[in-house]
């Protein structure tokens, strides 16, 4: 039987090659429609998902540090820095915890995790979220359409974080972001991939070719979006200037 992409639905060719995960040879394909390379259909999630966040992952405390700049360069972006935000797939709530500390309204929503740090901040479907973020969780969905219309239901502006792969395609060993040795990452992402999930949903898309995209229901400067990126980056409080944090208020409201 043929393996169908779990992006876009196109029947895949050949596989790539083979490599192993959790002690499993896994086949590995790319799409020749939508640029989507992908695993076969993984049925070693269970094990791969033990805990939530693998023992390989040293960089997910400098990495929400900076995903707070990336979110305040973008509402800037939209000039709509008092919006509400959704985090998706936000892990223990350490994001939403440091926006929330620079004084945006953020909220969390993770099916597979537990909130920890940003509790009482739960986004239960109500509000108006301008952004919706999904910060190094594409590699992990199964079918990234489906996962991407999801996120469209919370709000129609996602900004997302995934290594797009290299091309030539990479083999195994040659690309640390396959993750092979925690089996979480599941698909890759060619710009051309980003454009065909734009398209599909009437998106504009802003990338900056490597690790940051944004789709967006209106159209936003190219520009704009990546100097405000540069200014969060060096001057990351040049930003938030005129912003109050939300940490006593957040006390307050649960002393209350």
């Amino acid at each position: 039987m043929s393996e169908i992409c779990r992006c876009c639905g196109h029947v895949l060719g050949e596989n790539l090659f083979k490599a192993h995960i959790f002690e499993r040879l896994v086949s590995f394909f790319e799409c020749d429609q939508c640029g989507y390379v992908q695993t076969e259909m993984p049925d070693w999630l269970d094990i791969a998902y033990a805990s939530p966040i693998n023992i390989s992952d040293t960089g997910i405390m400098q990495r929400n540090l900076s995903n707070v700049s990336l979110v305040l360069a973008t509402l800037t972006t939209m000039n709509s820095k008092k919006s509400q935000v959704v985090d998706y797939a936000g892990g223990h709530g350490f994001l939403v915890r440091l926006l929330r500390d620079v004084g945006i309204d953020a909220f969390w929503a993770d099916p597979h995790s537990e909130n920890l740090v940003a509790r009482g901040f739960e986004f239960d479907g109500f509000g108006c979220p301008k952004l919706v973020t999904a910060f190094e969780a594409f590699e992990h969905f199964v079918s990234p359409a489906e996962e991407l219309g999801n996120l469209l239901e919370i709000s129609p502006n996602v900004l997302l974080t995934t290594n797009l792969i290299p091309k030539p395609t990479p083999r195994p060993h040659d690309w640390w972001y396959y993750g092979l040795e925690h089996g979480q990452h599941i698909g890759f992402f060619r710009e051309q991939t980003l454009r065909y999930l734009a398209d599909k949903f009437n998106l504009h898309l802003l990338t900056d070719g490597n690790s940051c995209h944004f789709f967006s229901e209106k159209r936003f400067s190219y520009l704009s979006w990546t100097f405000y990126r540069k200014i969060a980056k060096i001057f990351p409080k040049v930003l938030s200037y005129d912003m109050t944090s939300k940490a006593f208020q957040d006390h307050l409201s649960f002393r209350k």
